[in-house]
């Protein structure tokens, strides 16, 4: 459904250009803030969770001006702007035990990966630290990861990459699978690649069938509650251990889920909204 408000704008490798440029402006302009506060004023804040919050929030919002003014508004004479429209409630029953079942193979995928030895022992070690440093206050991380994360990656991903892919021609499985891709290499470690992937592909479907960056920015934020739910309440790292099951059980469960409700949703169910 298009309507006049919605620019029309494509991603192509200039459009790439101008996010990655976005970007390594947001990432020196931060820096230099936490340098200027280290030497400046002899503040040390660079770890602190409340500053990598919002050095994340500056760099996001820096990539997505950029893409804007340069490309979307140069382009179309529009602003960037997406639809956020609600949908029927049926909708919702699937979309999100769909996301569970990707959830529980994303699990036993990332399961397989190795997690000692001369490469990959280093390399998790130095990522538990880090996930360990975002973990030191509750409150940010949920806001992080389950508030801020949702909306600005899918903004970028689905709702620029995508969406800007699927406008410049390229097939919809395609640009779904490209992003998603994308989507995982952003993370940056192989534990949360091949996860990131296969969510990404649930997240790009749902974008693409309902029109609504809404409804993949709650199912981002499911998922990464579940995972903040885990960590503070359960005190593991995995449904499989939170269930006191073996992963195949896990992965079992998740291709069920998955496969019953993407039946449903893709072939089934019919989506009605009203625009806001």
């Amino acid at each position: 459904m298009e309507n006049s408000k919605y620019p029309k704008y494509i991603f192509d490798w200039f459009g790439g250009l101008i996010l990655f440029a976005g970007y390594i402006f947001g990432s020196l302009l931060v820096g230099f803030a936490g340098l200027a506060g280290k030497f400046i004023f002899k503040l040390d804040f660079m770890q602190k969770p409340w500053f990598m919050m919002f050095a994340n929030a500056v760099v996001f919002c820096l990539v997505i001006w950029a893409f804007d003014f340069l490309i979307v508004r140069q382009k179309t004479g529009k602003k960037l702007n997406f639809n956020f429209s609600p949908t029927n409630f049926s909708t919702y029953l699937l979309i999100f035990p769909m996301m569970l079942g990707m959830m529980f193979v994303g699990e036993f995928i990332t399961s397989q990966i190795p997690t000692t030895g001369p490469f990959f022992g280093d390399f998790y070690e130095f990522f538990e630290n880090l996930m360990a440093g975002l973990t030191d206050d509750p409150v940010v991380m949920v806001i992080t990861a389950v508030i801020m994360a949702p909306i600005f990656e899918e903004i970028i991903f689905r709702g620029i990459i995508q969406k800007g892919m699927i406008n410049n021609g390229v097939k919809p499985w395609k640009a779904i699978l490209l992003a998603s891709v994308l989507f995982g290499l952003i993370h940056g470690n192989p534990w949360q690649f091949a996860g990131a992937i296969l969510l990404g592909t649930v997240l790009g479907l749902v974008y693409y069938k309902t029109k609504s960056l809404l409804l993949p920015m709650l199912l981002h934020g499911f998922n990464n509650l579940c995972s903040a739910i885990l960590i503070f309440y359960t005190k593991k790292e995995s449904f499989a251990e939170a269930f006191e099951m073996q992963e195949w059980m896990i992965l079992a469960i998740g291709i069920v889920l998955f496969s019953m409700f993407f039946y449903l949703f893709t072939f089934r169910n019919k989506v009605r909204y009203s625009e806001i």
